[in-house]
């Protein structure tokens, strides 16, 4: 990422419209993965923020130490 646009929002508004879009088709959940390296650590948080909690494997994944799963019920 570019530091110019570091910390500008574009996450959070990202995440915003991609909630907003999946209640308005009528998703009950969001599911997602992502990885546990301290790089990241920003993205993680950001998720957190949007009440997603860690969660088990889902679909075809499965354990692995290097993915972080999470999910939000909407």
């Amino acid at each position: 990422m570019k530091p110019d646009a570091e910390r500008s929002g574009i996450a959070s508004r990202l995440l915003e419209h991609i909630i907003t879009e999946a209640k308005a088709v009528g998703f009950t959940r969001l599911s997602l993965e992502t990885g546990t390296a301290e790089f990241f650590l920003p993205a993680r948080s950001l998720y957190g923020t949007f009440a997603f909690v860690p969660c088990e494997p889902y679909a075809d994944y499965r354990p692995d130490p290097s993915s972080t799963f999470m999910t939000k019920t909407l």
